[in-house]
């Protein structure tokens, strides 16, 4: 029998990858009302039927396999992924979906129809703090930072999920410390997990962080005033840390709703300096670079899928005038140091 009523977190939970901000010992109480539940409130839940995820990932950044009845903490939230699912920021004490192995639990409203059903899950209760208020991600967010505002960023946009911008990201990362530059790794939009993070830390990056560090399980359906508070909060906390650049991943496809609005917004297109732009093939490079120049941004390179074969490489060169580079060009050191120039990286770098 899977328990709903618990009066504390029980030892064996297990803490999901988006909580990993949280202490333990910030939790005070717990109030049996899911249903009030906002997004990126802290949840206690039980595993009732497992589905598409089975498992769980873990502060530790180690998988953890689940089983129904085990005891999970997660954080409510909404996701968009076209690969698996849109869900919303919804609990309904009844039973809910695990929306993101990462931890973000919420209501399902359709799926892609090569995936399982979503993992059911019995909420149990919202976590509280000290002050008798629900726990949320964003009381233990990265501060706000104001010194951000001269640090280089190079930015990585692309047509969809899967088609490349992790690696982009990754790759350009690990070229740009080969080149002696102190190089932050940032998830600026996306649903909280931990394998696009754990790929940023194996580049060496002197500073990985994602949305989930700025106090957000996911970005999807967020205002987007927060979502670029976000973004500079990240980029803040890169400065602070004493990197002279930024690579900054942007989640999902250009007309995916934030990074459209994203894409949108004059302030993302004054704050980046460099742009890289991954793709399946020549078409959507194309289609990808217009719209792109429709809102005045122009990538500085081509990368993803595409790049793997020569000729969908020579097609998208031709019918974009854009470079394409493959991910061994990204991590060149002197690839990126051109690029960490171009972006408006000085020397000399910062102690």
């Amino acid at each position: 029998m899977i328990p709903r009523h618990t009066d504390t977190v029980p030892a064996d939970a297990k803490w999901t990858f988006a909580t990993r901000r949280v202490p333990r010992d910030a939790v005070t109480g717990l109030a049996p009302d899911v249903a009030a539940a906002q997004a990126g409130d802290l949840v206690l839940a039980h595993v009732a039927e497992i589905g598409q995820h089975r498992r769980v990932q873990l502060p530790s950044g180690r998988p953890s396999e689940i089983y129904p009845g085990d005891a999970i903490v997660l954080a409510c939230g909404a996701r968009y992924a076209p690969d698996q699912f849109e869900g919303l920021a919804e609990i309904d004490p009844a039973g809910a979906d695990l929306l993101a192995g990462g931890g973000c639990i919420g209501r399902m409203v359709s799926r892609n129809e090569r995936v399982r059903p979503a993992t059911r899950l019995i909420p149990a209760a919202r976590l509280l703090g000290a002050d008798g208020g629900a726990l949320n991600l964003r009381d233990f967010a990265l501060p706000a930072r104001p010194d951000a505002g001269t640090l280089p960023v190079i930015a990585v946009l692309g047509t969809a999920m899967n088609s490349g911008k992790t690696l982009a990201t990754a790759q350009t990362a690990l070229g740009l410390r080969r080149a002696g530059w102190r190089v932050a790794a940032l998830k600026g939009t996306g649903t909280g997990a931990f394998g696009d993070y754990n790929e940023y830390s194996d580049t060496g990056a002197h500073v990985v962080a994602d949305f989930t560090d700025a106090g957000m399980v996911t970005t999807y359906r967020e205002p987007l005033d927060r979502v670029r508070a976000g973004i500079e909060s990240l980029l803040g906390h890169a400065a602070a840390q004493g990197c002279d650049i930024a690579v900054i991943e942007i989640a999902d496809g250009l007309f995916q709703r934030e990074t459209a609005q994203i894409i949108a917004d004059p302030w993302f297109r004054g704050r980046i300096s460099g742009l890289v732009f991954a793709c399946g093939d020549a078409v959507a490079a194309a289609g990808g670079v217009a719209e792109l120049a429709r809102h005045g941004l122009r990538p500085d390179a081509i990368t993803g899928m595409v790049s793997c074969s020569p000729m969908a490489s020579a097609e998208a060169e031709t019918a974009t005038g854009i470079p394409v580079l493959r991910k061994s060009d990204l991590a060149d050191p002197a690839e990126a140091n051109a690029m960490a120039l171009r972006a408006g990286a000085r020397w000399p770098r910062a102690a």
